[in-house]
């Protein structure tokens, strides 16, 4: 086996894209300091993730250079934001792929993707933009990626890329892992020890993500009957995309990927396997979970500080701006107490009490959230008095105590917090604090369920239809008919 040195090309571009938002991903949101990225401070970008991953086991062989293409990183709204524009992706994708023609010859290119970005224009921007990096090296050179379990993805990617791998956990605890699959991978390939083949099988099985909870059957036994196929055959990579059903585009819904060392009959044998594994249990996949209305939740919430079964989540996980009211109303007008409301995104409001120098001790008398579009709902009106007022990791950050001991937490942009422990240091009591109400689907469950902090757990939602809702037939598509999936179709499938 050839120990050459080679040269990989890496480059990042993800967004989680809820097209049913109406503030467009525009070319400023992925600018800000720091972004785009390139060399060492792309490489550095996200050293507990993917590229982290990738980058530290790339480096582990000998004789391999890594050439950070300069790239966007995250957009600074995050994920609360909608199509990706047109000249957004255009202007990006072209600089990269100008940066790859003047920096080549590659033996590989790395991509660090999510999968479920939808671009204006562009039908499948993930493919599109391995059609384009192809183009530019050539057929000779590997490239190699790394999704979110949330991609839409089919059999188009592969056309253009040759090995894909996707996360298997949601909560996403093994992000560095697969970014260190992947390097090593795709060296092997470079080098002559791995020659990719792949089979693709779409599921007809549209879910809202809130159900997709990988810490509890059946959503687990996916995951774990891909892990026993790559622990039982060698070279095995399987990647079960549960897929994103607020991305408005054709390729939404469940996929199985399966990529192996020169055996194509085998990667058909394995997709098929987890492909009926998944239509088999599509019923239980769409009822594992149970989701409350905000008043019913709120209701159960209450009986259960009663009962002392504390600290307890309520999980809006239907909101896709930030800026939903629902769930703060309902609190407001129960009289809660020991309350924590992170977050509310407000940018307008965070904006003008930054003007003002706004700062702890300040009286706060406000009307925030709602507005931005129908699923927010209404302004609340808050009266407090300022905890802290700071900015950090590019938001401004407002906690106002107000009512019963309760404390709200204002950011720019929605926010999902995953761990409690991130709130102590926006004023937050943790042990005086009885009621979390967050803005989360599942990410929550790592530092408030999967160690343990909670002890009681409720998932709620308005009782309309709106953006993130599990009722997806609820939605305006326009380039998806769910007829064609389960559950709202009869579609046929081989089981």
């Amino acid at each position: 086996m050839s120990t050459r040195s080679i040269r990989i090309a890496v480059l990042h571009f993800s967004h989680e894209t809820v097209s049913f938002l109406n503030n467009d991903t525009t070319l400023d949101d992925f600018v800000y300091e720091g972004s785009p990225a390139k060399g060492e401070a792309l490489l550095a970008s996200y050293p507990k993730s993917y590229m982290g991953g990738f980058v530290k086991v790339a480096r582990e062989f000998d004789g391999v250079e890594l050439v950070g293409i300069e790239s966007p990183l995250w957009p600074k709204t995050y994920i609360g934001s909608g199509w990706v524009t047109h000249d957004a992706y255009e202007t990006l994708v072209g600089r990269m792929i100008a940066e790859i023609e003047a920096s080549k010859p590659f033996d590989g290119v790395y991509l660090c993707l999510h999968g479920a970005m939808a671009v204006r224009g562009v039908a499948r921007p993930e493919a599109e933009l391995a059609r384009r990096v192809r183009q530019a090296v050539g057929s000779g050179v590997f490239i190699a990626a790394t999704f979110d379990l949330h991609g839409n993805e089919d059999e188009e990617f592969l056309k253009y890329a040759d090995l894909a791998f996707a996360v298997k956990y949601f909560p996403h605890y093994d992000e560095h892992l697969q970014g260190e699959r992947a390097a090593r991978t795709l060296v092997r390939a470079i080098r002559g020890d791995y020659k990719p083949t792949h089979t693709t099988l779409k599921v007809p099985i549209i879910s809202p993500t809130v159900v997709q909870w990988t810490g509890a059957s059946p959503w687990m036994d996916l995951s774990q009957r891909a892990l026993v196929w790559e622990a039982r055959e060698p070279d095995v990579v399987v990647n079960v995309f549960f897929g994103f059903p607020f991305a408005d585009v054709p390729d939404v819904g469940m996929t199985i990927q399966v990529i192996t060392n020169d055996n194509p009959e085998l990667a058909a044998r394995v997709c098929r396997d987890i492909a009926g594994l998944a239509w088999r249990r599509r019923e239980a996949l769409l009822t594992s979970t149970k989701v409350y209305s905000i008043a019913e939740g709120v209701r159960l919430a209450v009986t259960a500080v009663a009962k002392r079964e504390t600290p307890i989540v309520l999980a809006d996980h239907s909101d896709r701006s930030g800026y939903g009211t629902w769930l703060l109303s309902e609190i407001i007008a129960r009289d809660l107490s020991n309350v924590v409301i992170a977050t509310i995104a407000d940018a307008p409001t965070t904006t003008k009490l930054k003007g003002q120098g706004a700062k702890a001790g300040d009286a706060f008398d406000m009307e925030v959230g709602g507005l931005i579009d129908e699923s927010a709902g209404q302004p609340i009106r808050v009266q407090g008095t300022i905890l802290k007022a700071v900015e950090a990791f590019g938001q401004f950050w407002v906690s106002v105590r107000f009512g019963r001991n309760n404390i709200l937490i204002l950011s720019t942009y929605l926010v999902q917090i995953l761990e409690p422990f991130s709130l102590t240091d926006l004023g937050v009591d943790l042990d005086a604090t009885e009621i979390f109400a967050i803005k989360s689907r599942v990410h929550f469950r790592r530092g408030f369920d999967d160690n343990g902090f909670a002890r009681t757990i409720l998932l709620v939602e308005p009782v309309q239809s709106y953006l993130g809702t599990v009722r997806l037939d609820g939605l305006a598509y326009e380039n998806v008919d769910l007829n064609r999936y389960y559950p709202y179709g009869n579609p046929a499938f081989p089981a």
